[in-house]
Formats: C-alpha cells, structure tokens, sequence
C-alpha cells in the first residue's frame, strides 16, 4: 500500500506551523528580529567583534565602517558610524531601539553595495508613496496618516541635519538621526525602505499594542521562515562574491599595451 507523499511545498512532515502577523505600516511594527540586518552583514564579509556579553558590533571589511547594536544601555539601539579617511569624512547615524529592522536595513544593506550613478534623492520615494512635504522652518514630509516623519534642516552651507520618526496613539515610538556628512544615497536608503508599503512579519507575541496599525494572521512553517532567511543571505554572498570576483580578474593593462595604445593614437 503506498503511503501518501506530502507535498514538498508544505515542508518536512511533522512540522508545526507558527502564527505571525503581517503588519503594516511597517514604521510602526517593532524592533523585530536583529539577524535581519546581521546575517546580512555577515553574509557580505563583515566581521563580526562582538564580544560575549556586550553589544553587537560589525566591521566593514575595510574597517572603516561600524555597525552597533547596544541592547543594555540606555537610550541604546543601533549605531552606525563610519571612519575619515581620503575616501570620505567621517559621519555617523542612530537608530532608537524600535525602529524595524527592515528599516535599518535599508541603511546597512546599502552599505555592502555599489552606489548608484545618479545623484541622490531623498524626498523622491516618499513622495511616490504619499507622503506630503511642509516647508517651514524645516522641510517635512509626513506620511498620509501622520504618524511618521522625514525632516531637514540646513543650518550653514555643509550643515544639513536629516532625522526623522514616528509615533502612535501612547506617543513617540522611535527616532533615527544622520550627521551632516551621511552620504546622501544613504539616507536616501532610509527614506525607501521607511516609505515601502510593504507589510513586515512579526512573530506571536511580538506585535505592538497600537490601534493604528493593520495585522494579517499568517501560519507559517519553521522551513519556510528559515527559506526565506535563506533566500536573502544567498543573494548577499552572491553579490559580495561577484564584486570580488570582479575585482580579482579586472584586466589590467600592461605599460608596453598603453604605449603602444597611445602610439597608435598619435599615428591616426
């Protein structure tokens, strides 16, 4: 008699499916789960010192950026803060404690990725979601509810101070600062992904107790949870893999070729 074969979608037999909530808007979802930005930085050749007992802390590969993650003291949460060097000034950005990881990880993500060639722009995504800009003594673009900001102030040339937040119904919930000299396309990261109308999932137990958000009961199966996991720290390898690679095997261009490339030049 042959046994009936579970479907492998469904994942390994006897497992227990999990209840998580799809939460949106994702600005007010909670911290959620840390190895959302870690594996990620991990998984790009960050180097993880942290050290037993105390914060979470990655090195860029060439040690010039530094990403923290301070549960014990207060205010803690997430600091990112990079070295001067001929490269770039120095400059930092923090992240209070609840802001989502997704969130975050607009920033750190960005951070083991080539920038883009076209110039910054950090109202952009916002207002493609929504959000309505305000000039005054600052310029803010808050989303249609109203419970998440982007701000921006210029004190002097070279001073521009971007922060933002949001807050619900108890009051603020969290708050993320960048120093003047944070790259543009970073901060423009953070405007992306804190516009994106995409719901984040959220274990049982771990939803924030707000009327303004919307939830979604979801079952989910440990191995679906750990595949999709999967499927982001993949892509991160393969794109730290790629971009060493290519710089391994870039063709380099003998002196005798240049000459001979600017001897055929002049002889045109």
């Amino acid at each position: 008699m042959r046994k009936k074969q579970q479907w492998a979608g469904w994942g390994p037999a006897g497992q227990q499916a999990e209840q998580h909530y799809l939460v949106e808007p994702r600005h007010l979802a909670g911290g959620g789960d840390l190895r959302h930005v870690t594996e990620y930085l991990r998984a790009s050749g960050w180097k993880d010192k942290t050290k037993p007992g105390g914060p979470i802390v990655f090195d860029s590969p060439d040690k010039s950026i530094r990403v923290g993650y301070d549960p014990i003291t207060q205010p803690g949460g997430w600091t990112i803060s990079a070295k001067q060097n001929a490269r770039q000034e120095a400059w930092q950005a923090t992240f209070s404690r609840q802001v989502p990881v997704e969130i975050v990880a607009g920033v750190t993500d960005a951070l083991t990725q080539p920038r883009s060639a076209h110039a910054p722009n950090v109202w952009a995504p916002l207002q493609e979601h929504g959000w309505q800009t305000e000039q005054g003594q600052h310029v803010t673009a808050r989303n249609p509810q109203g419970n998440a900001f982007v701000r921006f102030h210029q004190q002097a040339p070279g001073q521009a101070h971007w922060w933002a937040g949001a807050r619900n119904e108890h009051g603020p919930v969290w708050e993320a600062r960048f120093t003047p000299t944070t790259p543009m396309h970073l901060v423009q990261a953070f405007s992306t992904a804190l516009s994106d109308p995409q719901p984040v999932m959220r274990p049982l137990g771990h939803v924030p107790p707000s009327q303004q958000i919307r939830t979604t009961s979801v079952s989910v199966l440990p191995s679906q949870l750990s595949a999709w996991q999967q499927t982001r720290i993949t892509a991160a390898r393969a794109a730290t893999w790629a971009r060493n690679s290519f710089a391994t095997n870039r063709p380099r261009t003998s002196p005798s070729a240049r000459s001979y490339a600017a001897q055929t030049g002049r002889m045109r």
